[in-house]
């Protein structure tokens, strides 16, 4: 003899799998957008020490534009093709100050999304200033 279902649970079949083809792709989605964040801040640490190595270089006594640009490069050349893509560095120096700008796009784990990276430092230019006080 089959064994028959109470009359209240026949309304039931098929509710968890209706449940999970809704909540997975959910669930996973918010699992994609975790890393996507995740791999956009390592993309701005990336360019933030970059940046800063640059600016050290560029606002040193004798330092220029070109020593600026050359130690960002060096220093994302070493990090390899990580997060940080599509990478603009923009250095100037006047007489009082330095600046280093990075910018570019984090890598893109969830398809169509390219978010944005910018940092930018700026600090006075070093310069040697003898002592006026200074006795003869």
């Amino acid at each position: 003899m089959p064994v028959t279902q109470p009359r209240h649970l026949r309304g039931d079949r098929g509710a968890v799998t209706t449940e999970t083809v809704i909540v997975m792709p959910l669930l996973l989605t918010l699992v994609m957008l975790l890393a996507q964040a995740t791999v956009w801040w390592h993309a701005v640490h990336i360019a933030q020490t970059a940046t800063a190595h640059a600016l050290a270089a560029t606002r040193v006594d004798d330092g220029t534009t070109t020593d600026g640009r050359h130690e960002a490069e060096h220093l994302l050349d070493q990090l390899g093709p990580g997060p940080l893509r599509d990478v603009r560095i923009t250095v100037t120096r006047t007489a009082d100050r330095a600046d280093v700008r990075i910018t570019g796009t984090a890598a893109s784990v969830v398809p169509f999304l390219h978010l944005p990276v910018d940092t930018h430092v700026s600090g006075p230019v070093e310069r040697f200033r003898p002592n006026a006080q200074a006795a003869p």
